[in-house]
């Protein structure tokens, strides 16, 4: 009898699993999806492992995971055409960019039925108002992440730590330019999405101004660089904050006075995709409320599923910096997709940043001096030398 309901069992599970795999998908099939940097519960620390448990669910899909650092990163491997993804993660005003561009296909939501799960705050956004390109992963807010046994408690609460001079050599700053110029321009009492010339301008010159004070501009590097106390002060997003702290107890958060910039992720099938109908069962999988609440319960990202909470640990889901008061909130401003000219000013600038002569100009001058006094040290050891060889010459015709 055993015999029989284990058997059983053994059919009604095989039977579950190929009901739950695409009709069109007979044969194994590689699904591209291009993500950011460490954000997808892995299955280390004893969380789960998303793509392990997908590729159990549904064996006749291979997930082949590969990561971006930036939003611009990103962009730019899509225009380049080089390689073809099935499933892509950006933020909000990137969604904007890509659904002007058409460069996005529309979802079958049909198969993407745990769609219902997703809060109502969430839908129809800004970026993708008609709903139709994009399905929420993650929200979150951007703020500064500080080392507490070297950063003075005095110091903290505005923007401005970034550019104290008491931590110079200390303090990292975001290597793209959207989030860089966002920094600049809430110091400044500017909108982030500002496009006026001479708010841009002014925030350039403010960049120029911290570039000698900043030790190294980083993305996912700054894990390491803050976690290891080789920097003490950072700007980057309260889910990575989360996991940082984990392993420094020293570090802290603060969202600043004068605002921040709040933000959506995604999930996004692009143009030229090649297996539309499995990427639509991975995103399904992912809004599944146990597997999204173990996921981000890793991530510490905060979740557009309110169902997802009841998978998660309590002290997560209480968290005020994964999910902050909506006083704190009412402070934060979403990016919107700039103008095609805003964004080539606003890179060309960046560019400027990066090159600005403050750095530069100090180290052209440095090796210039450091190449005159070579020259100087070989001229003066050649004629020294031409001198003894004449003075040798005359002894001998003495």
């Amino acid at each position: 009898m055993k015999k029989f309901f284990a058997c059983f069992l053994a059919l009604v599970l095989g039977l579950m699993i190929l009901g739950a795999v695409p009709a069109k998908a007979a044969e194994k099939v590689t699904l591209n999806v291009y993500n950011w940097g460490q954000y997808i519960s892995d299955g280390s620390d004893g969380y789960i492992d998303v793509i392990a448990e997908f590729e159990k669910v549904y064996p006749n899909i291979h997930v082949n995971y590969m990561t971006f650092d930036s939003n611009e990163t990103m962009y730019t491997k899509l225009q380049s055409g080089g390689s073809t993804y099935d499933i892509i993660i950006p933020s909000d005003y990137m969604i904007d960019t890509l659904i002007s561009e058409d460069m996005l296909e529309p979802l079958d939501f049909s198969n993407i039925p745990n769609y219902k799960y997703v809060d109502e705050a969430y839908k129809n956004m800004a970026y993708d108002p008609e709903n139709k390109y994009s399905v929420p992963y993650t929200w979150g807010c951007v703020g500064v992440i500080y080392n507490s046994k070297y950063v003075n408690e005095e110091d903290v609460g505005s923007w401005d730590l970034m550019w104290n001079k008491n931590y110079a050599g200390k303090i990292l700053m975001f290597d793209n330019p959207r989030d860089a110029f966002a920094i600049a321009e809430r110091l400044l009492g500017y909108s982030l999405n500002t496009e006026d010339p001479e708010e841009m301008a002014a925030a350039t010159e403010k960049l120029k101004e911290q570039k000698n004070l900043v030790q190294s501009y980083v993305m996912d590097q700054i894990f390491d660089k803050l976690e290891r106390e080789e920097a003490w002060i950072g700007a980057y997003y309260a889910g990575d904050y989360l996991l940082m702290v984990e392993e420094n107890e020293d570090l802290r958060f603060f969202f600043p006075e004068e605002g921040f910039n709040l933000f959506v992720d995604a999930i996004c099938i692009p143009k030229g995709c090649q297996h539309k109908e499995e990427a639509e069962t991975f995103i399904n999988f992912l809004c599944d409320p146990e597997i999204c609440g173990q996921n981000l319960e890793y991530l510490g990202y905060s979740t557009p599923l309110s169902e997802a909470k009841n998978y998660m640990d309590p002290e997560i889901t209480e968290s005020d910096i994964a999910y902050p008061s909506e006083d704190i909130l009412a402070n934060g401003e979403a990016f919107a997709a700039l103008s095609v000219e805003g964004n080539q000013r606003m890179n060309s600038l960046w560019l400027s940043v990066k090159t600005d002569d403050n750095v530069l100009g100090k180290y052209l001058i440095l090796t210039g001096a450091a190449i005159v006094v070579v020259i100087g040290l070989w001229l003066f050891f050649k004629i020294r030398k031409t001198r003894s060889i004449k003075r040798r010459g005359m002894f001998y015709k003495k």
